[in-house]
């Protein structure tokens, strides 16, 4: 029984491992730009979008479906570039062991 008590230790220390993280990761951004920094958005470590900006310019073009192009691009790289963060965080807990349910929150 040793090691029964010696393993559920171990899934403690990671769950709240795993809480800090998450913590850390909602306060962690990245940002996307798309159309040569024409939109860019910022989302955080819980894939949340932060904020969205539009370079003024791009209203003169007066082209919205090319607008919406630009913040969808903007909006999925972002989020991509957040998963990738959540990812890394995650191997540093498990000592990169594929564990699932563990990549995203």
């Amino acid at each position: 029984m040793k090691d029964m008590g010696s393993l559920l230790k171990q899934a403690q220390k990671i769950q709240a491992e795993m809480t800090r993280v998450q913590d850390e990761l909602s306060r962690k951004t990245v940002e996307a730009s798309s159309g040569g920094g024409m939109v860019t958005v910022v989302a955080n470590g819980k894939q949340e979008i932060i904020s969205v900006k539009i370079d003024p310019e791009v209203m003169k073009l007066n082209d919205i479906e090319m607008l919406q192009d630009l913040v969808m691009a903007a909006v999925n790289e972002s989020l991509k570039k957040a998963q990738e963060m959540i990812k890394e965080e995650m191997r540093k807990i498990t000592g990169g062991l594929n564990i699932p349910g563990l990549g995203s929150f």
